[in-house]
């Protein structure tokens, strides 16, 4: 849903943004903005910036900035409307609701009814837990080696023994059978009725990114099967496009997010304080999976048992996470089979050391093709090495197929081969038209290196910026520049918007960052608000001024040149003029002033 200018700018001006980041980081005041560390990126000195009468942030540093839903939907990785419901939440300030269709009313209210139901069973698991009935499994987690806070963090519970409490607890609260039956958390057959899916087992509240209980996973106590349950698919669990433990991970601050097998994997390993970890809900990686990562991460660590299932679960998800765009990287935790018995063994940092030893995907599937073949057998060789060829013709990227030519080589030159060969027998299967299947998508190329602001650019932010922190200079910048004088498209939209503003009595950058959805856009505009340069007099202060205003005319004189149709005669009278414009402000640079004060 679309919301009004009207209402996503009251929500705005009651969230504001010093007490909405201080929730999150650390600031300390110093002259009219408060400094803190950059929460997205690693830092040891505090760049990033936040400016109470601009009501935006911005980082010194690597340059994130906007206003208060930029914040939180960087932070929290939420949608635009995922963050105005949040902070609207916060500020008490009531959305306009949607206008539902009969049947899409019902479906809403039966989801929000079902929610409600998980929510309710989520609590009754955890009391039970710290019931003497419940102790049992207690001991069970405490064993494992899991705290109190752990336990506490992730909402573990209990189901009793008898297979109707939760059904009884709950039909006290007047909930209908039907809607219960709808919920997954009870099964039905005609000698025992309706009863508990899950009793006598530990529970692991299953969240979704918002924190709302959707589902359970259930590990019994005792030699019961199945050892492990889950929910069953409903209309707000769907196990293909969730993931155990993202609505803690999505919040990491690590460039990557490890992807594991189970629920204990991703507690221990949040426990020791790597809480970038996820699993799958006992199923494996989908496309949705892939795409719900990619969401939140560029790159995925694999950590999935060391036995034959884990390294076939890998092999599958590798594919999967490269056409979603996902780069994949794959950690051994040999000798041991999972996180839980390596922390356990060996401590965080030898796991953290494995972690930055993970192997490259494609590497890792040479890998487990080469323990395909006798390589002590010529013949099982030259299979091997054929192999290698097809899964080489499945990069479209020439470069790419050419890097890993190189690190084939490299690994197995004991065996003989040459880059030649390889790339030999490559091309041979390509003329044949040997079906290779298309798997992946380019690798992104790397990130270009941002080009060196021109002069003018600098001019033009600079002056931008000045007039988002001393509006009271529009009336002396607007006889000499318009903004049709910044040349650079974006600097121009921005110009425009900020002399409406004025014009209309108020100029406020915050709001005007409203009408930017685009990411990179943001971070540009919120930029053009934050250019620094020192000045020490009021001399300094009327030199740089002078010096940003015939710059920005200059660029725009020679635009105007580079666009001009000899044939239109007005253009060419418009031509002139700016150019006598510029000369008369160039004879009087000398008494141009301007007071920031």
């Amino acid at each position: 849903m679309r919301y009004s200018d009207d209402i996503i700018e009251e929500v705005r001006m009651k969230n504001d943004i010093v007490d909405v980041i201080s929730q999150y980081v650390k600031l300390t005041r110093k002259g009219s903005s408060y400094f803190g560390l950059c929460p997205f990126h690693n830092e040891k000195t505090g760049s990033f910036s936040v400016t109470p009468s601009k009501q935006m942030y911005y980082c010194f540093g690597c340059g994130a900035g906007g206003n208060v839903f930029n914040f939180i939907m960087e932070y929290e990785n939420f949608t635009f409307g995922e963050a105005l419901e949040s902070l609207a939440d916060r500020a008490g300030v009531t959305l306009p609701k949607m206008e539902y269709s009969r049947e899409a009313r019902e479906m809403a209210e039966q989801k929000a009814q079902l929610l409600e139901i998980n929510k309710q069973a989520a609590q009754y698991f955890y009391y039970q837990l710290r019931r003497e009935s419940g102790q049992t499994a207690w001991q069970y987690l405490k064993g494992r080696g899991l705290s109190d806070e752990t336990m506490k963090k992730f909402g573990l519970g209990y189901s009793d023994k008898y297979s109707d409490d939760l059904y009884k607890y709950l039909k006290g609260k007047n909930y209908s059978d039907q809607l219960l039956r709808e919920s997954g958390l009870f099964q039905v057959d005609e000698r025992r009725g309706m009863y508990d899916k899950f009793w006598n087992r530990v529970i692991f509240p299953i969240m979704d990114v918002n924190n709302r209980v959707i589902g359970f996973g259930g590990r019994v106590m005792g030699d019961g099967k199945p050892k492990y349950l889950n929910s069953p698919e409903t209309k707000i669990f769907d196990k293909s496009r969730n993931l155990y433990g993202l609505n803690v991970a999505r919040t990491t601050r690590r460039d990557h997010l490890i992807l594991c097998e189970g629920y204990m994997d991703v507690i221990t390993m949040h426990q020791a304080g790597f809480t970038n970890a996820v699993a799958s809900l006992g199923t494996a990686l989908t496309s949705g999976h892939a795409s719900l990562l990619k969401r939140y991460t560029k790159e995925v660590l694999l950590l999935y048992d060391s036995d034959g299932a884990g390294v076939r679960a890998a092999l599958r998800a590798i594919p999967i996470l490269r056409e979603a765009g996902v780069n994949a990287r794959v950690v051994s935790l040999k000798p041991y089979k999972d996180p839980d018995e390596f922390i356990k063994a060996m401590g965080p940092e030898a796991f953290e050391e494995r972690l930055t030893q993970a192997q490259d995907s494609f590497m890792f599937r040479v890998g487990v093709a080469e323990g395909e073949y006798p390589m002590d057998d010529p013949q099982g060789q030259n299979r091997f090495f054929e192999q290698c060829a097809q899964m080489l013709l499945e990069l479209s990227d020439e470069l790419e197929r050419n890097l890993y030519i190189e690190a084939i080589v490299r690994e197995y030159r004991r065996y003989g081969i040459r880059t030649e060969d390889l790339r030999k027998r490559v091309n041979a299967l390509a003329m044949k038209g040997t079906p290779a299947k298309v798997r992946t998508e380019p690798r992104p190329a790397a990130p270009e290196k941002k080009k060196k602001e021109s002069a003018a650019q600098q001019a033009q932010k600079l002056m931008l910026t000045w007039l988002v922190t001393y509006p009271h200079i529009f009336d002396e910048v607007e006889k000499y520049i318009s903004p049709d004088d910044f040349v650079t498209p974006l600097y121009r939209q921005v110009a425009g918007m900020l002399f409406a503003q004025h014009r209309e009595g108020e100029v406020n950058p915050a709001k005007l960052l409203n009408a930017f959805v685009d990411s990179e856009e943001q971070r540009e505009v919120a930029s053009l608000f934050n250019a620094t340069i020192h000045l020490e007099n009021q001399e300094e202060q009327d030199r740089a001024f002078a010096d940003a205003l015939l710059r920005i005319k200059e660029e725009s004189l020679r635009e105007k040149n580079r666009n001009w149709d000899p044939s239109d005669m007005g253009a060419l009278q418009e031509l002139i003029q700016a150019k006598k414009e510029l000369e008369d402000l160039g004879r009087k640079r000398q008494k141009l002033h301007i007071s920031f004060n």
